[in-house]
């Protein structure tokens, strides 16, 4: 909330110079010409031009030219109100026309709480007092910045100047108490009015509908049309609203019917409100129709409709309203960006951001770039996170916290956790995202020690942490082991932190203790937790159980989480690889049966690694990509070195049973990972890291592979799977082999 501090109200005081003579050869008639020219200004610079004039002649200090003068460089369309500013500080004696202007003016700026500082002034230098025209602007003012106390102030000199039974002014404060969230107030003051007019009951449904009350907003255009008042189309904006707000499409329907039998005018807002209620409820056909219908389209109406289809999953009409449009602004190139990001399509958000910059018809704004580097960090695309790094800072982007935010989980997630540091403790801003940001960054690298160091010095900063924090800080005791620690944070959150334990806490808890082989006070604290326990709880529990091969436990676990959810593909994998580790074939074998049957299949690998900013994605088996040949020869010829230093397949996860070991390799060499791994090989420099992104968690042959490799052609291979980092070098992976 804005409010009035006594710095800002050291205002300039006007100079007030010695007011020059006016020539005797300026007569009447000459007077009243000069005056007519003003309103023949097109521009600034001939309303410069005017004013150094008058100011030569001395026509400016008559109060009438001077405000007629001002109210052009204040109002009109080509205004410049830092020009203005500089104008009416050297106006002697501004009479009330001149003030209500300068009120006026700033009001509807950006920045109206300067409005409120030109009042401040008016009270103290004027002989006026402010009339039934300065208060409504005032109050504009007030509602700009928000401020409850000064809309109250201002009231209260409304009632002492005998104003209080103005509908204007009345109008003006209900629309102002609204914008401050104060209802009650602004519904007492619609109370009073005797004869209320349809802005007046705009202004409350409005109101209503802005403060999150749409059914209010109903009530009270039933109550319109009670007492005859007939809406028009404000009116049916807020209608409609409070429809979008309740995803209330049956009574929406009925209110365009309503429109239509009333005649209202359809301007553009409406079209546009109405459009939106249509897309936010789902019913994109409906939408569809009234979008071809209308003549008159802006940028909104062209956006709404590709996020509706964005968001419904329909990307070819998305993409088609979107070339449609004339000439699309950086909004919506931003919301095809988004879409396919927060619908797991990075690589086409990535095709959709090079567009716009071959394009050049939009400059990227700070969403573009949030959107663009969680792209970036959803496939491990340094390269092209990297370039949108550079790009923020040739453009001499300053980086708040959300920039900084983005980066660090980029960097993170892309595998170059020195690179996210560096960001990090260079950052000038350093809030609860950036600091939770950073311990998600270690937790994932499994730095687990580092990040609880980390929590301590965000401590001494005195930022408080939240859920987000504890999440992360939580999953960085699991991905080193350390128990005692990840109890302690946990018992801590509330007691100490304030922050109720939710799903994600109890599920890193489970976790935690899951892999640490304390089973039993897994389940236990699943059993006790204040909330239902979630299918990601009892994952967790499933995994341990892999891990330590309990194969009862794990069909209690993969029950209680297929009860929550069915079609998890997950659960089935997980057990048919805890059966076939413990040598259970006919049970894989019924679980297999029993996913064809239902339908389920399971997710295939699929990995990508990138070169020169191009990702290359590959799948089990894969023989699509343009080095296909060459990626096997490649492999033939890795697995030939491995077998020399002592390899030998572990096919313990492999889903069905396989008996001559040939099939058992050949079934391996075909993982997605193996097949980035011989890519990068090819493709990259010597000195350059193999990164790996995968959509699965790295299985246990995968591991050793990549462990060797890094070994024997001295390579550092980072692979990110779904759950953390794997760093090899020189034959060690940084995991420890626990993960």
């Amino acid at each position: 909330m804005a409010t009035l501090s006594s710095p800002l109200l050291s205002l300039p005081r006007s100079p007030n110079p010695p007011v020059p003579t006016v020539k005797n050869d300026h007569s009447f008639a000459r007077y009243q010409q000069t005056l007519s020219l003003i309103d023949q200004c097109t521009n600034l610079k001939h309303l410069k031009q005017f004013h150094a004039q008058m100011l030569r002649s001395g026509v400016f200090f008559h109060p009438y030219s001077a405000s007629k003068l001002f109210a052009m460089a204040s109002l009109s369309s080509f205004s410049s109100l830092d020009y203005a500013r500089k104008m009416f500080d050297y106006i002697p004696q501004p009479n009330l026309y001149t003030w209500n202007t300068c009120i006026r003016a700033f009001a509807s700026s950006p920045e109206p709480i300067h409005s409120l500082f030109i009042f401040i002034r008016m009270l103290y230098e004027s002989l006026d007092f402010p009339n039934k025209f300065t208060f409504p602007f005032v109050i504009k003012a007030a509602a700009g910045i928000s401020s409850l106390p000064v809309a109250q102030a201002i009231h209260g000199m409304v009632i002492k100047a005998s104003l209080s039974s103005d509908l204007f002014i009345l109008n003006s404060l209900i629309h102002c108490y609204a914008s401050c969230g104060d209802m009650d107030s602004a519904y007492l003051v619609f109370l009073k009015i005797d004869e209320k007019d349809v802005v007046s009951w705009n202004s409350m449904i409005t109101g209503f509908v802005q403060g999150g009350c749409p059914d209010k907003a109903l009530e009270l255009f039933q109550r319109m049309e009670a007492e005859n008042v007939s809406p028009n189309d404000v009116t049916m904006v807020g209608i409609l609203s409070a429809c979008t707000k309740k995803l209330d499409l049956e009574f929406g329907r009925w209110v365009c019917q309503y429109i239509k039998r009333n005649k209202i005018h359809l301007t553009l807002t409406l079209s546009n409100v109405m459009l939106d209620m249509y897309v936010k409820n789902g019913s994109m056909e409906d939408a569809r129709k009234l979008f071809d219908k209308m003549e008159d389209k802006d940028d909104f109406s062209w956006t709404t409709m590709i996020d509706g289809y964005a968001k419904g999953g329909d990307f070819d009409a998305a993409r088609s309203i979107f070339y449609a449009m004339p000439r699309p602004e950086i909004a919506a190139w931003n919301v095809l960006i988004s879409a396919y990001e927060q619908n797991g399509k990075p690589k086409e958000a990535l095709a959709i951001f090079h567009e716009l910059q071959l394009s050049k018809t939009a400059k990227p704004d700070e969403v573009t770039l949030l959107s663009t580097l969680s792209a970036c960090s959803q496939l491990g695309a340094i390269d092209i996170g990297g370039w949108i790094h550079v790009y923020i800072k040739k453009q001499g982007i300053k980086l708040n916290g959300h920039l900084t935010t983005a980066l660090i989980d980029m960097y993170s997630k892309c595998g170059d956790l020195e690179k996210a540091l560096d960001i990090f403790y260079s950052a000038e801003v350093r809030d609860v995202f950036v600091w939770s940001a950073m311990i998600a960054g270690l937790a994932m690298h499994g730095r687990g020690r580092a990040a609880i160091d980390l929590f301590v010095k965000m401590q001494g900063s005195k930022v408080m942490p939240n859920a987000v924090t504890f999440t992360n800080l939580l999953s960085a005791c699991s991905h080193t082991g350390l128990v005692d620690e990840g109890r302690t944070f946990f018992n801590q959150m509330e007691s100490v932190y304030g922050v109720v334990p939710g799903t994600k806490h109890y599920t890193c808890m489970v976790d935690i203790l899951g892999r640490a082989g304390h089973l039993e006070e897994a389940v236990e604290l699943i059993r006790k937790m204040p909330i239902v326990p979630s299918a990601s709880a009892w994952g967790a529990l499933l995994g341990a159980c892999r891990i330590h091969g309990n194969v009862e436990l794990a069909e209690i676990a993969c029950g209680n989480l297929l009860e929550i959810d069915p079609g998890n593909h997950g659960a089935y994998v997980l057990l048919s690889n805890i059966y076939a580790k413990t040598g259970k074939w006919d049970s894989v074998s019924g679980l297999r049966r029993h996913m064809k049957v239902s339908g389920i299949k399971k997710e295939p690998g699929c990995s990508s690694v990138e070169v020169d900013g191009i990702v290359h994605e590959f799948i089990v088996g894969d023989n699509s990509h343009p080095l296909s040949r060459e990626i096997y020869a490649k492999l033939d010829e890795i697995l030939a070195g491995l077998k020399s230093a002592g390899y030998v397949p572990n096919a313990s996860h492999l889903l069905q049973f396989v008996e001559e070991e040939d099939m058992k390799e050949k079934a391996l060499n075909l993982h997605s990972e193996k097949l980035a791994i011989a890519f990068g090989l090819i493709r990259l420099g010597p000195s350059q890291p193999i990164r790996i992104v995968k959509n699965l968690r790295v299985c246990g042959d995968c591991h050793s592979v990549a462990k060797l490799i890094s070994k024997l052609y001295d390579r550092d291979i980072i692979l990110r799977d779904r759950y953390r980092f794997h760093h090899f070098s020189g034959g060690i992976c940084s995991c420890k082999d626990y993960w």
